[in-house]
């Protein structure tokens, strides 16, 4: 048991552009609908990269943040396995349970949480972007963002849950149906995780994934993809070939490429974030009547327990994750990130 009150923990504590560093701090202390929790990992991922190498973009350093009311230094890290210290009574958590983390913290009382879009809520803030976050020894969580994770997965895998998540609501925004032609390009992380989620929810799809990188492409195959393009080699994906067409890279101009690989009457779903404004011609797209779709971030209660159970499952842990390391290489690792130098998933155990 952890009493928190005088104890202190080690965490990387963000300060500013490229300015992480490893102190002691003390460990929070939950509050009346809060869970205090023992991180076991802790993931990177391309939002700690941005605030790495371009922030604070999202992080509340100068101004308070609305929700969260957050300001100052703060302890990144939203994709989060952990160990339950302390729970609410009539929680269902219980001590010693290990659980993942949407790291959505939502109201449950405006317009979209009554619907159920929880990742739209007005007045969302995360663990680890608006308020400390994982990569710490502990973190406090609500628990109505936590899920318990099945016996026998291990920890590593689980510590994929958040972000294949992202993916597995990505898929399911795309609208795809069974035998619908779908064209996902990029093969990275999110990528990779959208051909996991669109597999999994409608396993009749012909996949097509589009890339630079032939390592990338050759996971996304075994992950689920039906084909593989090159478009550095000369790998073209057909014009107007594809009902749902997912732009999951992020490359300047892709987005707007896509509107040509989608049939007439298909369907667009914007994924990965363009570092530049976008401009295009919108007659390209209103009178073929190509539906645009975007996507952000989980619904935790739908999208986690089924990434549970693919994480459970399949090999998507064993091709995505790179490594797992301690807490004091997390500013060498997101610098690695930055640099590209990395194919997988890195992971954080705050332990070490």
């Amino acid at each position: 048991m952890v009493n928190s009150a005088g104890s202190t923990m080690r965490a990387a504590v963000f300060y500013g552009q490229r300015d992480i560093r490893i102190e002691d701090v003390p460990v929070p202390t939950p509050a009346d609908d809060q869970a205090l929790l023992r991180v076991l990992r802790s993931g990177l991922c391309g939002t700690d990269v941005s605030e790495w190498t371009s922030g604070p973009i999202m992080i509340p350093l100068e101004h308070e943040h609305p929700h969260s009311h957050h300001k100052g230094p703060m302890i990144p890290g939203h994709e989060i396995v952990a160990e339950v210290v302390t729970a609410p009574d009539g929680s269902g958590l219980e001590p010693g349970m290990i659980v993942a983390s949407g790291a959505q913290i939502f109201c449950n009382e405006c317009r979209n949480c009554r619907q159920g879009r929880i990742n739209v809520c007005e007045r969302l803030y995360t663990l680890g972007l608006q308020v400390d976050g994982g990569h710490a020894e502990f973190v406090v969580s609500p628990v109505a963002n936590l899920v318990p994770v099945p016996d026998g997965l291990a920890v590593d895998a689980a510590g994929l849950a958040q972000p294949l998540a992202v993916g597995l609501h990505a898929a399911r925004r795309a609208g795809a149906v069974a035998g619908d032609r779908v064209l996902v390009t990029g093969a990275g992380a999110i990528g990779s995780f959208v051909v996991a989620g669109l597999r999994h929810i409608i396993p009749d799809l012909h996949i097509t994934v589009s890339d630079i990188d032939d390592v990338k492409l050759e996971r996304a195959r075994r992950i689920g993809a039906d084909e593989v393009l090159n478009t550095r080699t000369g790998g073209e994906p057909e014009a107007e070939g594809f009902d749902v067409v997912i732009e999951a890279s992020g490359a300047p101009g892709l987005l707007i490429a896509c509107f040509g690989y989608c049939r007439t009457g298909g369907r667009v779903l914007a994924v990965g974030m363009s570092a530049k404004p976008l401009e295009f011609d919108p007659h390209a797209i209103v009178l073929r009547e190509i539906t645009l779709e975007t996507t952000n971030a989980l619904v935790t209660p739908v999208d986690i327990p089924d990434a549970l159970e693919i994480l459970a499952s399949g090999n998507v842990a064993s091709e995505m994750l790179d490594s797992v390391r301690s807490l004091d290489a997390v500013p060498s690792a997101l610098d690695e990130l930055a640099a590209g130098t990395v194919q997988g998933k890195i992971l954080i155990d705050p332990s070490r």
